[in-house]
């Protein structure tokens, strides 16, 4: 898997990925909703570690700076 994630959208995602976690842990979402953006958030804190996400080459997306 090649790297297809530049750093502001690293950023993003665990600006969201936190939020959805305090959200759930304090109560504010609760039932189904904090399962779904329970699942969410995590996956948006594997694509951090990895780098990588797969719908950005389904769809041909790279905020990766190039490299010569």
């Amino acid at each position: 898997m090649k790297k297809n994630m530049g750093n502001v959208d690293k950023v993003i995602r665990f600006v969201l990925a936190a939020a959805i976690a305090y959200l759930i842990f304090t109560k504010v979402l609760v039932g189904i909703w904090a399962i779904i953006l329970g699942i969410l958030g995590g996956i948006f804190l594997l694509t951090i570690v990895t780098g990588f996400c797969g719908l950005y080459t389904l769809f041909g997306i790279k905020t990766c700076p190039a490299k010569e």
